[in-house]
């Protein structure tokens, strides 16, 4: 069986889906799953190696050029491609419109939400096999559950994200051991204080001399990064890391520290320890999956002090030894 995953953006949406792809492997490990997505996130579908092939789009680029030729012979190619792999259906996880229009790009049958479960009710309209998730539940039982429905398989008791960092995310000459402190977010709204930054990372590096790594991905956060690093000598600026080297990063860290951003996810779904820290939005709808090595402080309207977040991570490092 062969059959196409459409998760399209953006990088936590992609990264709650790998568990599902996970119980799929383990449970269904004769179908061949492939994956369209945007291209600026394909590297997080790749993260799973049950993922056959990736697929890409440029819809965020695509949709500002509609009136370009260039953008609609992207699209003509899309489709011969996806046409030429002859999927037995399509799974539209992600419940949009666009999703479901690229969806139906491949020829194949459309599997998806139904009106009641899709984030846009009318994108069921595409699909000629609907299912029913509850709304509420947090996105990464949702896909297990869409998942367990359209494959017809029990939901496995355990949840594993099951992801492979790629040999070409390696970073050389990294000072160890290390923590990553993940600043960035969408929205000022959701940062934490410079001040808690500086004071967090400090109480580390006194602990046991680890060095602290800064990634960025736009000028703003990095000027944040640079101000920072400029206070603490043991704290370095990154170089603009692909996804992939990101992963690599998180992945060799003793424990992550972070904002509601989609890095953060990432450290979760490698099993690290980390402690997710949320000042604007709820935890129980984006936070990270909680275990004895990962957990979430704050919520809406809160800043969470610099002693609790200390605490919370030396508490789930000492979970992960």
């Amino acid at each position: 069986m062969k059959v196409l995953l459409v998760r399209l953006s953006s990088m936590g949406d992609l990264i709650h889906t790998l568990p599902a792809v996970e119980d799929l492997a383990r449970t269904c490990p004769q179908v061949e799953l492939q994956w369209l997505c945007e291209a600026g996130f394909a590297d997080i579908a790749r993260l799973h190696p049950f993922v056959r092939k990736v697929h890409v789009l440029r819809w965020r680029q695509w949709r500002k050029q509609l009136t370009h030729a260039d953008t609609w012979h992207a699209l003509k190619d899309l489709k011969e491609v996806l046409r030429r792999e002859q999927f037995d259906f399509v799974l539209d996880s992600q419940g949009l419109f666009k999703s479901a229009l690229f969806a139906r790009l491949s020829g194949a049958p459309v599997k998806g939400l139904d009106s009641a479960s899709a984030r846009e009710a009318g994108a069921s309209w595409f699909y000629q096999q609907k299912f029913t998730v509850q709304k509420g539940l947090d996105a990464v039982l949702r896909n297990r559950l869409l998942f367990s429905q359209v494959f017809d398989y029990e939901l496995p008791a355990d949840l594993r994200f099951g992801v492979q960092v790629p040999a070409d995310g390696v970073l050389q000459d990294l000072c160890s051991p290390y923590y990553v402190a993940l600043h960035a977010t969408s929205r000022d709204s959701k940062l934490w204080r410079q001040q808690n930054w500086l004071g967090l990372m400090q109480k580390l590096h006194e602990r046991d001399g680890a060095h602290i790594y800064l990634p960025w991905g736009n000028p703003e956060e990095l000027i944040r990064a640079q101000e920072m690093a400029a206070e603490l000598p043991f704290a370095h600026v990154c170089e603009k890391l692909t996804l992939s080297q990101a992963a690599y990063l998180l992945q060799g860290a003793a424990g992550i520290i972070g904002v509601d951003t989609g890095l953060l996810h990432l450290a979760n779904a490698l099993n690290k320890p980390l402690v997710g820290i949320y000042t604007d939005t709820d935890p129980e709808k984006t936070g990270v999956q909680v275990s004895d090595r990962a957990s979430n402080v704050g919520g809406v309207g809160q800043m969470p002090d610099v002693e609790v977040v200390y605490r919370q991570l030396l508490s789930n490092m000492a979970a992960a030894e």
